[in-house]
């Protein structure tokens, strides 16, 4: 039986919830990681992923600098790097050097992907629309990329901020 309750009470219960990474290069030719939760596919053919990025968060404007961006499954062992890219600014610091985030050359892209990453998705951006105070980007994969050992876990927020993992199927 369903009872009334608050939307916040509501969205307590959509745990747990995957950790992904969007990666684009600011203007001043810098990687910009941000952690993000709100990830999803929305196209096969071609092949196209969404992200929400808030409004007032700084790789809104790199992105829609870069016009591309790696979208990374980070993995469980990566929890540290997720938390310290989505509670830093890139407009103050270069994260990807601070944090000490293992990165290989994109192929297709000028971006970088995770190296410990469950998969990583290079996307050029394809279009974007405000709903309230985020903006969702679409973006075509042009290549794509996975981790060559099957047994990495993926990266998930349990809620009450606690991480935890999970063996792909």
């Amino acid at each position: 039986m369903q009872v009334a309750t608050t939307y916040e009470n509501a969205m307590a219960r959509k745990y747990p919830e995957q950790v992904s990474l969007a990666i684009a290069k600011d203007a001043r030719g810098k990687h910009n990681p941000i952690s993000l939760g709100w990830v999803m596919n929305t196209s096969i053919e071609p092949p196209m992923l969404a992200i929400s990025i808030g409004l007032t968060r700084y790789s809104l404007e790199v992105l829609r600098h870069a016009r591309e961006f790696v979208l990374s499954f980070v993995s469980s062992t990566m929890a540290e790097d997720a938390l310290f890219h989505g509670t830093r600014s890139g407009r103050e610091l270069d994260k990807l050097a601070q944090c000490g985030t293992k990165t290989q050359p994109a192929t297709v892209i000028d971006s970088v992907l995770l190296a410990d990453a469950v998969a990583n998705f290079e996307c050029k951006l394809e279009s974007e629309l405000v709903t309230g105070d985020h903006v969702i980007f679409v973006g075509r994969v042009v290549a794509a990329h996975m981790n060559e050992d099957p047994s990495v876990r993926r990266l998930y927020s349990l809620g009450n901020d606690q991480l935890g993992g999970v063996v792909p199927g």
